[in-house]
């Protein structure tokens, strides 16, 4: 089986230039399908902290890149949206998020953050021993006590060292979405209205953002926290003005 692929072929979501040239890395097996983006492709095109397979497979096999808290060895595993990109060396972490046009973007955020990823709850099953199993929007398995209130489109937050849920989040209107497809991709802003669609067709919400809102089918938004906007930063300064002011209090 061949390991590379045309580069104007590849999905939409690959932050690749597709002219430039005429193959690409192929994605291996693994999370997120086929919309997945090799890791290579990642260090190599997009952060630029190697210059070929050679040298992003050196890297790899010292255990200096971690994927969700856990070392990566192949340079091909397949890097999708939420997941989170760790150098410890370089004290650099990264979240995969959604750009405007749908592309996958990596949003540098700070140690803490980088510590648990989202995940949305595509599927709920009950499994032998009557405990509930979450499977999330790339393939993960997540085993649940019964007895709590996950459902899906909800998302849930999972600690990368214990692998623990530490928070959920609900589907429903007054929550915080982003579109992570189609052509309001990237746009966040809080679900307004969500509209059953009787037969087999998608249900559809109506998000208001700061723009003029928009309308998309449920399938293309995720429920997500302030704290997944990109805007920690700004978010820790607030925090730290309000400190401050209550102190000359």
């Amino acid at each position: 089986m061949t390991r590379h692929q045309k580069r104007l072929a590849v999905p939409n979501s690959w932050p690749v230039e597709r002219k430039t040239q005429t193959f690409t890395v192929k994605a291996g097996a693994g999370p997120h399908g086929e919309a997945g983006v090799p890791l290579v492709v990642l260090l190599r095109d997009v952060l630029g902290y190697v210059d070929s397979t050679k040298e992003a497979r050196y890297a790899l096999n010292n255990d200096s890149v971690l994927v969700n808290g856990d070392a990566v060895s192949d340079e091909q595993r397949p890097i999708g949206m939420f997941d989170i990109l760790a150098f410890p060396v370089r004290g650099e972490f990264f979240r995969v998020f959604p750009d405007e046009g749908g592309r996958l973007a990596l949003t540098p955020v700070d140690e803490e953050s980088a510590s648990s990823r989202l995940g949305k709850v595509t599927n709920k099953t009950v499994v032998p021993g009557g405990d509930a199993q979450l499977t999330l929007h790339d393939g993960t398995n997540v085993r649940v006590d019964a007895g709590t209130e996950y459902d899906t489109k909800d998302s849930i937050v999972i600690d990368n060292e214990s692998k623990d849920v530490v928070a959920h989040f609900e589907y429903e209107e007054g929550a915080l979405v982003t579109a992570t497809t189609g052509q309001h991709a990237g746009r966040i802003g809080e679900i307004e209205t969500i509209d059953v669609t009787l037969g087999s067709g998608s249900n559809t919400v109506v998000v208001d953002d700061d723009e003029d809102g928009y309308e998309t089918v449920e399938e293309y938004v995720v429920v997500i926290d302030e704290n997944f906007t990109g805007d920690e930063d700004a978010a820790a300064e607030s925090a730290d003005a309000d400190e401050a002011g209550e102190d000359d209090e």
